[in-house]
């Protein structure tokens, strides 16, 4: 046994009559010798044997020097998992890996009788398999003795710290032994995970089989393109056209998956739902119905997703598209398993083609873009599998040979063919017709006329509030253009650059006249080239991209004004001196000014000495006259009666 060297005899002699010829990288690497009494977080991709590789890791841990378990008070080593399918399956496995040592096994899981639980605690188990919230149960309630714990196993913790166990991780590990020795697996090492790791493991060695960037080799990814509300028929046809012994179609709701377990029942399908809320008695029988055959399609939420190891599955179809890459990966990595090909297809509406390809990217997926197989796609796929039926190559006995020729002289040849075709297809759903492809792409406009454009600049900017949805049918009213010989519109802070196209530059000019102006106040000016713009700049009227603004430029003065005074109503730097020499005030009807809640406005009016002359306490007027306060008691209705002498 030199290709399980390493591993302890018993557990050696158990994988050679399971069959295992060699071991995955995963369970090579959990037996090296620098990790054989260490601590460990591995990550490593679904399906690669990690149960079966925790399960070796542990054995020198538990058994020591010894061949076989002794009678052991209390459990020696627990494993946690995030779902009770999942736990259910590590227990399976580590049975007979385990069987030629004697060890008994207890499992906690929720779902399940807790009075059982119990016993096979009392009785004495060597090692616990269960979930957080049901392993804490027992806890506390004195049932589970975790004082002699050696080993602690946290599978798939990535998804445990997802579904909100970490508090209940933390109870347990918390009330294990702190000489224990805890191995965490998980598919992916996010923060949280190496934080944990952290704080409840003791050096830590870090075991990464494969690169995180690397996809799994045993998955074929395909994205398949399909109207909005065609999704369930090409769903149909995908089941059709790969015809797998095992499939999973996850959803993001149970609504959904109600719906579709229904429509695929009524097309003939053999199909059983899986969802958070069916009991776990009915959960472990639709399993089994897929282990055994009795039916090749499971419709499925995400609670699915994790610990579900269904050796025949063969197909993943994603008919709802995975909000994170860590649930794409999960789902997907149901199939291509130990080595198994799997194909993994994505249901893509034409309005989320964009987020998929993002999804990809983030997850290092690539994935092959199609259509969804057709009704003739299918239908040549199914004369395919019937000449290569094994029945039609399989040699005729001598009671064959005789019932045949019988059949024929009876029949004839063609009606025999016929009969053996109907009865082929009988039970096959007829595929469904498709609607066309997405829309097509809508070729971009190429505004030829503006490669020459001529730009010109509005004395208006962001800090007037202009807008490019007021500017263009101002500037296609006053200079007699369409909005077709508009280009870019670039707002700045206190200008505007415009672009017109070259064949409208002189009857647009000669329009306004030689001093161009805009609603009277609103300057125009011509360019010699292309503007400098800044990094503020705001869009354009067209929906092409934002413009980088420019600098703040200074506008030209009159000739008596002075460096910092203000003319013609555009802000600039404010003077310094008394208040009368600014003249620009918010106006009352300007919506811009800010209101007083409470307090009664007065205009703005300054004497040269900046003192008010108008309004309350001005020099010479008599003062307000105060209102008193109004009674608050309640006043009697009607006339109150005078009192007696009045």
């Amino acid at each position: 046994m030199t290709e399980f060297e390493g591993v302890v005899t018993a557990l050696a002699q158990a994988l050679d009559k399971r069959g295992f010829s060699a071991l995955t990288p995963v369970q090579q690497a959990i037996l090296a010798p620098e990790l054989e009494q260490s601590d460990a977080l591995v990550s490593a991709q679904t399906g690669s044997g990690k149960t079966v590789a925790f399960g070796m890791a542990i054995a020198p841990t538990l058994l020591g020097d010894g061949a076989r378990f002794s009678h052991a008070p209390s459990p020696l080593a627990l494993i946690v998992a995030p779902t009770r399918e999942l736990a259910l399956q590590v227990r399976r496995e580590l049975e007979w890996l385990y069987e030629l040592t004697g060890a008994s096994f207890a499992s906690c899981v929720g779902g399940m009788d807790m009075r059982d639980e119990r016993r096979d605690l009392r009785r004495g188990a060597h090692i616990v398999v269960g979930t957080p919230g049901r392993l804490r149960d027992h806890i506390e309630r004195g049932s589970f003795d975790t004082a002699g714990l050696k080993a602690v196993v946290l599978d798939e913790a990535d998804e445990m710290l997802d579904l909100g166990f970490r508090e209940d991780l933390e109870y347990i590990l918390d009330a294990a032994p702190r000489d224990r020795r805890t191995l965490m697996f998980s598919a992916t090492v996010p923060r949280s995970i190496a934080t944990l790791a952290k704080r409840y493991q003791r050096d830590a060695i870090r075991v990464a089989t494969t690169p995180e960037q690397t996809q799994h080799v045993d998955i074929e990814y395909r994205a398949l393109t399909v109207a909005p509300n065609d999704r369930e028929n090409a769903i149909v046809n995908v089941l059709r056209y790969y015809e797998a012994k095992n499939t999973l179609v996850f959803c993001a709701t149970r609504a959904t998956v109600n719906h579709m377990t229904s429509r695929f029942n009524n097309r003939g399908f053999s199909v059983v739902a899986l969802s958070g809320e069916l009991s776990q008695n009915e959960r472990t029988h639709a399993l089994q119905a897929m282990r055994d055959g009795r039916a090749r399609v499971c419709v499925a939420t995400d609670v699915a997703a994790r610990g579900i190891d269904l050796p025949n599955l063969e197909l993943v179809i994603h008919a709802d598209i995975p909000k994170s890459r860590e649930t794409l990966l999960h789902r997907s990595g149901r199939t291509g398993r130990a080595g198994r090909k799997g194909v993994c297809a994505l249901i893509v509406p034409h309005n989320w083609r964009s987020r998929t390809e993002r999804l990809l990217r983030s997850a290092n997926v690539e994935a092959t873009w199609a259509k969804p197989p057709s009704a003739d796609d299918v239908m040549a796929r199914d004369r395919e599998r019937l000449f290569a039926d094994p029945s039609l190559l399989a040699p005729l006995s001598a009671i064959d040979e005789t019932l045949v020729q019988e059949v024929l002289a009876r029949h004839g040849a063609e009606q025999v063919a016929a009969a053996f075709v109907r009865k082929y297809f009988a039970d096959q759903a007829a595929p469904e017709e498709l609607l066309d492809t997405a829309p097509p792409e809508r070729a971009r406009k190429q505004r030829d006329d503006f490669k020459d454009g001529v730009w010109i600049s509005l004395s208006i900017g962001r800090d007037q509030r202009a807008e490019p949805r007021w500017l263009l049918p101002m500037l296609c009213r006053a200079g007699h253009i369409t909005k077709r010989e508009i280009g870019a519109i670039r707002i700045q802070a206190t200008e505007t650059f415009v672009e017109l196209a070259p064949n409208c530059v002189d009857t647009f000019f000669e329009t306004l006249g030689p001093d161009p102006v805009l609603e009277k106040t609103i300057s125009i000016t011509r360019l010699e080239g292309a503007p400098a713009l800044s990094d503020n700049a705001r869009g354009d009227s067209h929906g092409k991209p934002y413009g980088k603004p420019t600098q703040k430029r200074e506008f030209p003065r009159k000739p008596d004004e002075k460096p910092g005074e203000i003319s013609g109503g555009i802000s600039g730097e404010m003077p310094e001196g008394k208040p009368d020499e600014n003249p620009v005030r918010k106006k009352p009807w300007d919506k811009t000014a800010k209101k007083t809640k409470g307090k009664k406005r007065y205009k703005s009016n300054f004497s040269e000495t900046g003192a008010r002359d108008s309004g309350p306490d001005r020099p010479g007027s008599a003062p307000l006259k105060r209102k008193k306060p109004k009674k608050t008691s309640v006043k009697p209705r009607g006339k109150a009666a005078k009192p007696a002498g009045h």
